[in-house]
């Protein structure tokens, strides 16, 4: 097993995921302004060539930043392709995670790419560019850039009047409503994407449970920018974070529950 990065050397590589992720929302945007056709993938869900071609460039840019560690990424391993991640340090990539919400040009679609180290969340960084939000976080520290103004970002203690809630605007389901029932819920709302982890982390909701099948790509890169806010990610216990690197289970997630103030 390697050890750990020095929290320098984090943030060294943080840095250079921000901007990976900036130049893969780029040229994603050069396809959300056109006409892009749809295909499924033998789970039939969603892909499309700016999925793709996002995939590429984050694998290409990445393996030249940081060349000894593995890469995790969504399209390649639908196609089978996965790295030896043995020593416990990797990247987790989804190009385009809420194809949905970029084929229904809701803007709701976010470029994520995460750091593990030890089945943890290190380093992560979330970049919506049709909404012009970029979240990204790492040692503790989280920030959010919106049209070009850097800010830090926390998490909020659930406010005495009732809490607000965030689900997923493509996969809400009777599970939720009876899970969030066991709150003093004040107000739901609805996100897709990783965003939803990133509104709990900018102190704008209180909680978000998330029941069925998700990817360990789908929840990484957000799951890193809440913790660095101040935040949890749990499985429905609501004490065991959500881990990560389960080969076995080819990278799917437990239904989980994402916190604002750490539990």
């Amino acid at each position: 097993m390697t050890h750990s990065l020095t929290n320098e050397t984090r943030a060294k590589l943080l840095a250079k995921m921000v901007d990976i992720a900036r130049e893969a929302g780029a040229l994603i945007m050069r396809h959300y302004a056109g006409e892009v056709e749809r295909r499924e993938k033998s789970d039939k869900s969603p892909v499309t060539i700016a999925d793709e071609e996002a995939e590429h460039l984050i694998i290409a840019l990445l393996a030249d930043v940081a060349p000894g560690i593995p890469i995790v990424a969504e399209e390649q391993a639908a196609a089978g392709s996965l790295p030896d991640i043995a020593n416990g340090v990797f990247f987790l990539v989804d190009p385009l995670d809420g194809t949905k919400e970029f084929l229904s040009k809701n803007g709701e679609f976010t470029v994520n790419i995460a750091l593990i180290e030890h089945e943890q969340p290190s380093a992560g960084v979330v970049f919506a560019p049709a909404i012009e939000r970029m979240f990204w976080g790492a040692n503790g520290n989280a920030f959010e850039e919106t049209a070009g103004r850097i800010k830090p970002i926390s998490t909020r203690a659930a406010p005495k009047d009732g809490m607000i809630a965030i689900a997923s605007r493509s996969h809400r389901d009777r599970l939720t409503e009876e899970y969030l029932a066991h709150y003093p819920i004040a107000n739901l709302i609805a996100a897709g994407s990783s965003l939803k982890f990133c509104v709990i982390a900018a102190g704008e909701a209180d909680i978000y449970p998330r029941h069925g099948r998700t990817m360990e790509w789908d929840t990484a890169a957000g799951d890193a920018v809440l913790r660095a806010a101040g935040g949890i990610v749990t499985r429905l216990d609501g004490k065991t974070p959500l881990a990560y690197g389960n080969a076995a289970e080819k990278f799917a997630n437990p239904s989980f529950v994402a916190w604002g103030r750490a539990r």
